[in-house]
């Protein structure tokens, strides 16, 4: 079972709850930039493609192994970070946090908030 943060719509919308996991994110992990997209975390998709602009510029002094290294732990760094993410983007858009549900998908989770 995971534990899902609720957040409800902006009032006025007729969306469904949104169901937030605090689990690592496999998906950001393995593929920054598309998950940045899917999310529309604009400002962290630039931060993202600053970072690996600075990475290639950084591997001719600190060696090709050290830049593939240092990649690897921002993707997992944003692995792990991804929730709080996406909880921080949700509540900037107006979004407010209901609570907390514990289930065992994230569909189970947005009826167990509609209820």
């Amino acid at each position: 079972m995971t534990l899902y943060a609720i957040f409800d719509p902006k009032p006025g919308k007729t969306d469904l709850p949104a169901a937030i996991p605090e689990t690592f994110s496999w998906f950001a992990a393995l593929l920054p930039p598309l998950f940045l997209l899917a999310h529309g975390l604009w400002l962290e998709l630039v931060a993202w493609v600053l970072a690996v602009l600075a990475l290639m510029v950084l591997s001719g002094f600190i060696g090709d192994d050290a830049a593939v290294l240092l990649y690897a732990l921002g993707a997992a760094w944003l692995g792990f970070a991804a929730p709080g993410l996406r909880r921080h983007a949700l509540a900037w858009r107006g979004w407010t946090h209901r609570g907390e549900r514990v289930a065992v998908s994230t569909d189970m989770a947005q009826l167990e908030a509609i209820r």
